[in-house]
C-alpha cells in the first residue's frame, strides 16, 4: 500500500492509473476504522481495478470543537488495517493540504439538509460537501463508496455530485453491526461499559417500532412509543426519531403515502451521540 500526505503527489499517481486505464475507487473516511470502513474497501475492491482510501477528519463538518476534539485519531492502527485489507493507496493529508485558504462555498441542497441531522448539527453537512468535492477534485475517482449508516449524508453526497456534475458513481453499502445490533460506528469506543451496553436498546428498539407500524399503528403512536422507551433512562436522550420518505427524507405522518419508508434516530448515550436508520419496507 502507497502512503500519500501531498495532493499533488497523490493526483501524479492518479494521472498513472488513469493512463493505464484503471478504475478507480475511492473510500473517504475519518479514520478510527472498523470492519464497516473495511467493508467499503471490499466493496470497492470487487467493482474497481484501484482502492485509494483517505483519512482526514474534515474540521468544517464539526459544530462542536469539542466533538472535533474528541474524535478518536489512530492513523498507524488504521493504516496497517487498510493495508491488510488489500487497499491500493491511503491519503492522508493535513488540514493545509484540503484547505489552503478557508472555503466559503455555501450548498443548497434543499429541504435535504434542513431536516433531521441538518436541524441538530448546523452547517454538518456544508462542511461534508466541502470536503468530499475537494476529495473528488483530487482523486477523480470512478466510483466512490458510503455506507448507509450516515444514510443523510449519503443522499447529500448523491445531490453535491448531481449538483457539480461530478460523474462519479456514488455507491451505498449496507450497516455493518455488532453481535448485539448496535451499527459500527467510529463513536462507540467512546462509550463507557455502562453506556456501551445501553446502546444496544437502539437498534432492538428500532426493530420493535418497525413491528408496531407493521401491526397497523400510527406513526404518532410508533414514535411515541420510541420516545417512552428511551424516556424511561436518563443515559439517554433522544435527539430524533423519525419516519421518512426514503427518497426524499420528507417525514411522513401518515402509512397511505406512496413511496419506501426508512426510520431515522439520532440518540445520545451519556454524552456520545449515536445514529441508526432502518428501512421500514
Amino acid at each position: 500500500m502507497v502512503i500519500i500526505d501531498n495532493k499533488t503527489e497523490l493526483s501524479h499517481l492518479v494521472d498513472q492509473y488513469r493512463q493505464k486505464g484503471k478504475i478507480i475507487g475511492f473510500v473517504p473516511t475519518m479514520g478510527a476504522l472498523h470492519e464497516g470502513h473495511l467493508s467499503l474497501v471490499k466493496k470497492s475492491k470487487e467493482l474497481t481495478d484501484i482502492t485509494i482510501c483517505s483519512i482526514f477528519v474534515n474540521p468544517t463538518q464539526f459544530n462542536d470543537k469539542a466533538d472535533l476534539e474528541l474524535y478518536p485519531r489512530m492513523p498507524e492502527k488504521d493504516a496497517y488495517m487498510l493495508e491488510k485489507e488489500g487497499c491500493g493507496v491511503l491519503f492522508l493529508p493535513e488540514v493545509s493540504q484540503i484547505y489552503p485558504e478557508e472555503d466559503k462555498r455555501v450548498f443548497d441542497f434543499g429541504n435535504l439538509e434542513r431536516i433531521l441531522d441538518g436541524t441538530s448539527r448546523p452547517g454538518h453537512f456544508n462542511g461534508v460537501a466541502q470536503v468530499v468535492s475537494i476529495l473528488f477534485g483530487i482523486v477523480k475517482p470512478d466510483k466512490a463508496f458510503f455506507g448507509e449508516k450516515d444514510y443523510q449524508q449519503l443522499l447529500i453526497i448523491k445531490e453535491l455530485n448531481n449538483l457539480l456534475q461530478l460523474k462519479v458513481e456514488v455507491i451505498g453499502c449496507p450497516i455493518l453491526r455488532e453481535s448485539d445490533g448496535l451499527a459500527m460506528s467510529s463513536r462507540n469506543m467512546l462509550l463507557s461499559d455502562e453506556e456501551r451496553k445501553a446502546a444496544s436498546l437502539i437498534p432492538n428498539l428500532m426493530q420493535e417500532a418497525k413491528r408496531l407500524k407493521q401491526q397497523g399503528k400510527t406513526i404518532p403512536e410508533v414514535k411515541q412509543f420510541v420516545s417512552q422507551q428511551l424516556g424511561s433512562n436518563p443515559i439517554y436522550k433522544l435527539d430524533y426519531y423519525e419516519i421518512c420518505n426514503a427518497t426524499t427524507l420528507s417525514p411522513l405522518n401518515s402509512l397511505n403515502n406512496s413511496g419506501k419508508s426508512i426510520s431515522l434516530i439520532a440518540v445520545f448515550v451519556g454524552k456520545i451521540r449515536l445514529i441508526d436508520n432502518l428501512a421500514l419496507d
